[in-house]
């Protein structure tokens, strides 16, 4: 009999025949389905009354895992590859179905024999979380993981999920103080056993970032078109997700991406304006704030949300706003309220592309003179969530917490909105 792990020929009752590995049936899914992977990558479930027969056609052999030893090249840079879960730095165990996280930097090396001609690369689990449950003690704990293993390296990649890439992204670009060597972020929107994965793509250009790069920021790394032409090394407080599957879903937002990374190394400048490698020591910020909220303005939106998350206890709002920065009106007495009570609200706006404006309109006087709300410039929504926890964290007082929101941090506020900059 067929067990989990087996190759397999299914063959149906209205002749047609599927081959593939016999998966484990996921508990979620409904009894009587027959799952296969097909040599695509792509698991298929087939109903058990539609099956004639299943063939064995290969059984499981669990492979023997050959340790490969890794020389040091002294001629070429070190990289640490820190892994905190995502399909990147995760591969499929067949017999189980699951997925193993924990990879050494032998089997980085494994995957991509690429790696070692570009570094010698050094490989720590720092956790294994989906991106998706990550609050600001993983951030904080990765930031922790990086300020420890930079000292020793030349510049640092952390492989992490994608769904929540961004946010992560963000914190570390305000966790981390006194960067001075290139933090890259990489990820995989395919998972690692389809053939169209960009997985290795990904960490071969973000390892030769980290290698070679002469940039002190957090940046993420990820493809920059659906084909294998190159990567986009983009600032890690102005990258967004903006597909659910694009191998190029992760964006640059009102600003021009630092640099294409290609497959041979080669980096292509394309945006100079970043703090350069230096001397010094790495901190962490440690002190967040996780009572922060982030509210989708719309039409019909009842004032009482506003309420809700000052009558919890929350010490601060971010308003996903429209356009220039609106709020429906009937919202001023809540938002003047919650400012009266010690919490900030902050402006953002909704569109992504483009600037809120205090001044404009005279609605928008009301929300900034009047009422006190703080105005954003060009800052995303989600890295505005992420600044304010940041924020909050080091100060209480009003004008301090307006000072700092206002003032350009970790490149989260350009000077100018560039024409080049949009939709890139």
């Amino acid at each position: 009999m067929a067990k989990a792990g087996d190759k397999v020929k299914v063959v149906k009752k209205d002749s047609e025949e599927v081959e593939g590995i016999l998966m484990p049936r996921p508990e979620i899914l409904e009894k009587g389905i027959t799952v296969i992977k097909l040599d695509s990558g792509y698991n298929v479930g087939i109903d058990d009354k539609k099956v004639k027969e299943i063939k064995g056609v290969e059984q499981y052999k669990a492979k023997q895992k050959e340790k490969k030893e890794l020389k040091f090249d002294d001629k070429l840079p070190t990289v640490a590859i820190l892994s905190t879960g995502g399909t990147i730095s995760s591969r499929v165990d067949y017999r189980t179905g699951g997925t193993i996280a924990e990879l050494t930097a032998e089997d980085f090396v494994s995957m991509c024999p690429e790696l070692e001609n570009i570094a010698n690369i050094k490989a720590k689990k720092v956790m294994s979380v989906m991106t998706e449950d990550m609050t600001s003690k993983e951030w904080t704990d990765i930031a922790k993981a990086i300020a420890e293993e930079i000292k020793d390296v030349d510049g640092v990649v952390v492989t992490i999920g994608t769904d929540t890439l961004h946010f992560c992204s963000a914190a570390l670009s305000f966790l981390i103080k006194d960067l001075n060597k290139p933090v890259v972020i990489t990820a995989a929107q395919r998972s690692i056993d389809r053939g169209s994965s960009d997985s290795f793509m990904n960490l071969i250009c973000a390892v030769s970032a980290a290698a070679k790069s002469d940039a002190a920021e957090v940046m993420t790394c990820m493809h920059g078109t659906t084909n294998d032409d190159y990567c986009l090394l983009i600032k890690g407080t102005k990258v967004r997700k903006m597909h659910t599957s694009r191998r190029d879903a992760f964006r640059p937002i009102n600003d021009m991406p630092i640099a294409k990374v290609f497959f041979d190394g080669k980096i292509e400048v394309l945006n100079d304006d970043y703090n350069k490698k230096a001397e010094g020591k790495v901190g962490v910020n440690e002190r967040f704030e996780d009572k922060v909220a982030l509210v989708q303005v719309y039409p019909g939106m009842e004032p009482e949300v506003i309420d809700f998350y000052v009558d919890k206890g929350f010490k601060g709002i971010v308003l996903s706003a429209t356009a220039l920065g609106h709020v429906p009106q009937k919202l001023y007495p809540n938002i003047k309220s919650a400012i009266e009570k010690g919490v900030p609200v902050v402006i953002a706006t909704q569109t992504l592309y483009g600037r809120t404006h205090p001044l404009v309109y005279s609605a928008l006087r009301a929300l900034s003179i009047e009422l006190g709300c703080i105005f954003v410039e060009d800052v995303m929504p989600e890295v505005a969530y992420i600044k304010l926890g940041f924020v909050l964290g080091q100060v209480k007082e009003k004008e301090k917490i307006k000072k700092m929101m206002t003032e350009n941090i970790a490149g989260e506020i350009t000077s100018r909105s560039l024409p080049q900059t949009f939709l890139y």
